[in-house]
């Protein structure tokens, strides 16, 4: 697995428990992704028509919400279109997820890169690896890219979109934590975007004119507030110097936010600024081309694929590949669709899948499948599809789809092969 976000841990941890041999590699110093950007983000699009998605997004909240105290739980988001969202403890959850990972035997890589896969024919025979102590190659059956930005992938010769394909990719964001606020007087607010005073804040010139909305929620301990308002557009997330740029012009933006709210916004006289991100969260690069190519049409018709593998009911959450935010339903109340297995399968190569945000999709159905818990469930997916292929001698395209969504559907998965979305199944 070459990535430890969401999407690589719910993959290893799937390959795991089938009894493979499994090597998570990821560049950074630890695993959870966006997590691991933005302390506080919750897990939002995990209860399309309110109901759990299952599967180990499922089994993880349990985990942090049975420890003494509880350290995770779930609360209606106060953004439009939104149900509801899980908010939890950051050091917990990463805490738990690498005991999930241990528990099934991964082997973890922190603080290694995958530099690029050594192609066989149509198959990836081997994967250059550097870490502290150099260069190495390891020789995989099975590869699955959950890298973010789909680097393996592309340089296998997958086709992709870069952003909508025109160039325009998602904002970027640089979110911090508002500590010692007093909840009652921050969210006595009518408006849940803060319109007003970031009206106000712009128009002499104390905050940037791209805050003209705040997004300011409860964080998950008493009188912190998390704010995900900061976006800086026009950053390519494939190109370092992008990503430096952006993170600096984003802590400037962040100590101006945090001065502004404590002068001007009633609840944060006494609150101050922590847990600002180390860099940006990136939330659109390569959109790879898969067997099936997801489009906003099937997901607005509600469709639930044959091989439909995690439910979701999101909206088109579009952060400024415009000008502005969206968080228009793309469903209708009530009413889900499903991911179909096929948009993580390249066309031509024989042991390579891909899970979360490169997953193969349209403009529009990207900016609605792309939460947290539907890549953990993509990953849940692609590493018991490994199992399988391995199990079978079969290639990637070859797996069994019906035998893959019955599987999944015993780890716990709702609201997949023809099963309703409620609460038993």
């Amino acid at each position: 697995m070459v990535g430890g976000g969401t999407a690589g841990f719910g993959a290893a941890v799937a390959a795991g428990r089938a009894g493979l041999n499994v090597h998570l590699y990821e560049a950074g110093p630890k695993i959870g992704g966006v997590m691991a950007f933005c302390p506080g983000m919750p897990w939002g699009a995990a209860f399309p028509c309110g109901i759990s998605i299952g599967g180990l997004m499922a089994e993880l909240t349990d985990r942090l919400m049975g420890m003494a105290p509880p350290m995770a739980e779930v609360r209606p988001c106060a953004l439009e279109n939104f149900g509801p969202e899980i908010q939890y403890d950051h050091d917990a959850a990463t805490i738990a997820m690498f005991d999930m990972l241990e528990e099934a035997r991964v082997s973890t890589h922190v603080g290694t890169t995958v530099i690029r896969p050594l192609m066989d024919g149509a198959r990836i025979g081997g994967l250059e690896v550097f870490d502290r102590r150099g260069p190495c190659v390891v020789t995989p059956r099975i590869v699955i890219d959950c890298s973010g930005d789909g680097d393996v992938s592309a340089r296998a010769g997958v086709p992709f979109t870069l952003g909508d394909g025109r160039g325009n990719m998602m904002a970027v964001t640089l979110s911090f934590v508002m500590e010692d606020a007093d909840w009652s007087k921050v969210f006595a607010e009518r408006d849940p975007y803060f319109r007003e005073h970031a009206a106000r804040g712009i128009a002499e010139g104390r905050l940037h004119p791209d805050l003209r909305q705040l997004y300011l929620m409860k964080g998950f301990h008493e009188n912190t507030v998390f704010c995900n308002s900061v976006a800086i557009r026009g950053v390519d997330g494939t190109r370092a110097e992008d990503v430096a740029r952006a993170t600096q012009e984003g802590r400037r933006r962040c100590r101006q936010l945090a001065e502004f709210l404590r002068a001007d916004v009633p609840g944060f006289e006494r609150a101050r600024m922590t847990q600002l991100g180390p860099t940006v969260g990136v939330r659109e690069t390569r959109r790879l081309e898969g067997v099936h190519r997801v489009t906003g049409a099937e997901l607005a018709a509600a469709t639930k694929f044959e091989d439909g593998i995690v439910a979701c009911d999101n909206p088109i959450d579009d952060v400024m590949r415009g000008d502005d935010m969206t968080h228009d339903a793309i469903v209708g109340q009530g009413s889900y669709y499903t991911i179909p297995f096929r948009s993580l399968v390249p066309k031509q190569i024989e042991n390579l899948m891909f899970a979360g945000r490169i997953i193969s999709a349209d403009a529009t159905a990207f900016a609605s499948v792309r939460g947290m818990p539907q890549c953990m469930t993509m990953g849940q997916a692609t590493g018991t599809a490994a199992a399988l292929a391995i199990r079978d001698g079969s290639t990637v395209q070859a797996v069994d789809m019906r035998e893959l969504v019955a599987s999944l559907q015993t780890q716990g998965v709702r609201g997949i092969g023809g099963a309703s979305l409620t609460a038993n199944g």
